[in-house]
């Protein structure tokens, strides 16, 4: 059994994931990442897990490795997403399948599978990610924006649900970080949205982890159903 903080970082392959999952493996945590393609992320605290977070089977797996490993889980993070720019008049029903199933369902997912483990301990922490992509209604990003919209509804209401185990739940919506997720993004329609923002510039990773480096501390027991969104979009 850990006597060191565990938590779980989904989709840490790559970008905000990977530094999330660098950032709390340095912090002495004991990380457990996941993703469908393998990771080379190389840490004695970090343990990789192949798997498809969309996939009921494959998480519940994931959980019960978890739980043999460590006894226990005390933070989890649904970082792993899916993102597409397109006017919805063009977009494909699959494209909103795929959109909804990683961002929302594997989101319902883990976070349902976290709380399990998470209440036998009366603690926990789950931090969601959305984007500002919600409250500024971007256009183009109609079914994004509607199903991290989901997200902030699911984190609200399973907020009020887990409190009575000592379980709080938040989210956190970064503006847009320089990751794979926009690099299909014409740059002027970044800079559109940039100046849309109160604080008119990028976000960064650091920006990331000092939101839910507050939302993870044991004193953060009485934040729960909140929604922080960076660049000062409220």
């Amino acid at each position: 059994m850990s006597e060191r903080r565990v938590i779980l970082i989904t989709g840490t392959r790559k970008g905000i994931g990977r530094y999330l999952a660098e950032y709390y493996a340095g912090q002495g945590f004991m990380v457990e990442g996941c993703s469908r393609n393998p990771s080379d992320q190389q840490s004695q605290n970090y343990s990789h897990h192949l798997a498809d977070v969309t996939d009921e089977a494959q998480v519940i797996e994931m959980f019960s490795e978890i739980q043999k490993k460590h006894g226990r889980l005390d933070i989890a993070i649904n970082n792993a997403g899916l993102a597409s720019l397109n006017h919805f008049l063009l977009t494909p029903v699959s494209t909103v399948d795929a959109i909804f199933s990683v961002n929302f369902r594997a989101t319902f997912l883990v976070c349902r599978e976290s709380a399990k483990l998470m209440k036998k301990h009366n603690f926990g922490r789950i931090i969601n990610i959305t984007t500002v992509a919600v409250p500024m209604l971007l256009a183009g990003e109609a079914i994004y924006a509607s199903s991290k919209s989901a997200v902030e509804t699911l984190t609200k209401i399973i907020a009020r649900e887990l409190i009575q185990f000592g379980i709080t739940c938040n989210a956190v919506g970064p503006a847009p970080v320089d990751t794979d997720l926009i690099k299909g993004v014409p740059k002027e329609k970044i800079d559109q949205l940039l100046k849309g923002l109160p604080v008119q510039k990028m976000a960064n990773f650091q920006d990331i982890t000092n939101v839910i480096d507050f939302f993870i501390k044991p004193e953060s027991q009485n934040i729960t159903a909140q929604v922080i969104y960076l660049g000062g979009v409220s």
